[in-house]
Order: structure tokens, then sequence, then C-alpha cells
């Protein structure tokens, strides 16, 4: 028997069901074909296999010897077809969906797309930056993520999908005993000479860090120097009590323990924020973690460009859309 190889599982089943029934007409009732399109498979298969498999005569079917060795070989095919076809007919996996820190915007996107989808999963996941996220998201460990698209590598970009979500606009994380933090708000003239952290020298994050140099840039307003990333409120609080630099985060960014979050303005800066995910992705939890952040978005005015606010210049991936006249 000459080795087969790629044989199309169609020919399989038709073999299977011959040699289960040993009779052609039956076997073709049982697959819904017709008796000459069986015998063609039939044949067909014999050609692949290079012998005969079926004796037949006018009044019957048999195997052959070598058709008795193929039929446990065709089995064990035809069961893992059939459970590779079920596995995807199946609700397809969770959704991992990386929302940056706990507390953002993205909690409520995720929360209305389960509330569109509660028949699928999706997971939340905190990989604190989007660059980091995505080399995740293009390593297949991760789904979706939320952050500044326009600030990743041109090579990032490329390979993945974008929906702009929201402008965000920014705060400072201030020391609760710092001056500024007895204001409502910070101007942004009133950090001249500070220095504030904004994630220089962590790998998952450049995308911020490149926000804040441009922000910072012609203010006097330094960035603080690498150092390792705070994870959780307590790490947080001692780090900020320590060498008390101010931080550079968004108006939504979580409450922390001695500390205190002002607005920033004169001008209001912005973070866009986009939801992100890889090239060609196909999954009905994006599609309705799309519309929840689309729905979301219309309610709440979140493509609505605040007067007076600052952008990074040409930035990719946001409307095409300017700040309305001042109120």
């Amino acid at each position: 028997m000459a080795p087969p190889y790629d044989i199309d599982p169609r020919l399989l089943r038709a073999f299977t069901a011959v040699a289960e029934e040993l009779h052609f007409t039956r076997a073709a009732g049982r697959l819904f074909v017709a008796q000459q399109a069986l015998s063609r498979d039939i044949r067909r298969l014999e050609r692949e296999t290079g012998t005969q498999l079926f004796a037949r005569t006018t009044r019957q079917v048999a195997l052959t010897p070598d058709g008795e060795r193929l039929l446990p070989y065709a089995r064990r095919v035809l069961d893992a077809h059939d459970a590779l076809r079920d596995a995807f007919r199946a609700a397809p996996r969770p959704l991992l969906v990386d929302l940056n820190s706990p507390g953002l915007v993205q909690d409520a996107v995720l929360r209305r797309a389960r509330e569109l989808a509660p028949d699928q999963e999706l997971m939340a996941r905190f990989e604190s930056g989007l660059t980091g996220a995505a080399r995740e998201i293009l390593a297949g460990r991760l789904d979706a993520s939320f952050g500044r698209y326009g600030g990743l590598a041109p090579g990032l970009r490329t390979r993945l999908d974008a929906q702009f979500v929201r402008y965000e606009p920014m705060a400072v994380v201030l020391p609760e005993d710092h001056p500024l933090a007895a204001l409502p708000e910070v101007p942004l003239a009133r950090l001249a000479g500070e220095r504030l952290y904004a994630g220089a020298g962590n790998d998952r994050t450049p995308e911020w860090t490149d926000l804040a140099v441009r922000l910072f840039a012609g203010r006097g307003i330094h960035l603080s120097p690498p150092a390792p990333l705070a994870v959780g409120k307590e790490e947080f609080q001692r780090i900020m009590a320590k060498h008390r630099h101010p931080v550079l985060a968004v108006v939504g960014f979580p409450p922390m323990p001695g500390c205190a979050l002002r607005p920033l303005v004169d001008p209001v800066p912005l973070s866009p924020v986009s939801l992100v995910w890889r090239k060609g992705a196909r999954h009905p939890a994006l599609d309705a973690l799309r519309t929840a952040a689309a729905e979301l978005a219309r309610a709440g005015g979140w493509h609505e460009r605040p007067a007076g606010s600052w952008l990074p210049e040409d930035e990719p991936g946001l409307p095409l859309t300017r700040p309305g006249p001042p109120g």
C-alpha cells in the first residue's frame, strides 16, 4: 500500500460509510450524496492510496485486507476532524482585554461590552503600558488593549488595528502636602522647575513618556530620571513619600493614599486613548468591545476636543476634529 498524503477527509468519510454499510446505496443515503458521486470518491481514494479497498460483486461488497488496514486510521482521522469542527462551533475562547490600570475609563467600556455580549467571556488584564501590551497582542498572549496608539512605533502600528475612544484630560499626582495640592486645578506654568515622573526608562510605556516630553517642551518642566515602576498603592505611596516627585497621570487615575490628584489646565493637556487589537483579528467579544466604546463615546462626548486644549502635533489615529470655540 503506497503511503497516502493529504487525503481529503471527505474521501475517508465516504470510505468509512461504505465499510460500515457494505452497501453503496445505503452509504450514499447516509451521506446524502448520489451513489455515482460516492463511487467516484472511492475510486479517487483507491488511486491516492495505490490499492484496492473493496472487493465488489453484483451481490456483495467486502473490505479487502488493505481496506481493513485503512479503516481504523480513517476513523481516528475523522474523529479528530470532527473534534476540531466542534471546538470552533462552540463558544469562542475568552477575550483577554488589557485595561492598563484599574479604575480608568476603560473599566466602563469593558462593563458595557459585557452587558452587550453576556454569552461571551471578557477577561480583564493590567499590562501598564500600550507598548508592552502591543507586544503581548502580537505574541498572541493578549487580545486588546487601550492607550495612545499614535505613540507606538510605526512598525507596531502597521500590525495593529485601532479605534479612537476618548480624549482623556491629564492630571498630576502630588504629595498631599505639596504646595500645589492646595489648588483645585494646576496650571501648567506652575509646574515650571518641577521634575515629574512619566515612566522614563520603562520599556512598556515609551508612548506615555513621549507624550510627557512633548508636553513639557518649552515649559521648563523636567522629566524625572528612570526609576523602577511602583506596583500597588502601598509602593506608590512609599515612593511618593520618599522622592516627592509629582507624577503625570490622567483625571481618572485612581485615588492613592497620601496623594492629591489635580487636573492640569491652561491649556488642558489631552491623552488620546484608543482601543487596539491585532490587525485582522475577529471575535464576537471584540465586536462588543468596539460597539461599547463607540456607544459610550457618543453618549459622553468623548470625541469632542475641549476648547483651549493641547495635543501632540500630527498625532496618528485621531478623528479629523478641531477644538470648539472658547466658552
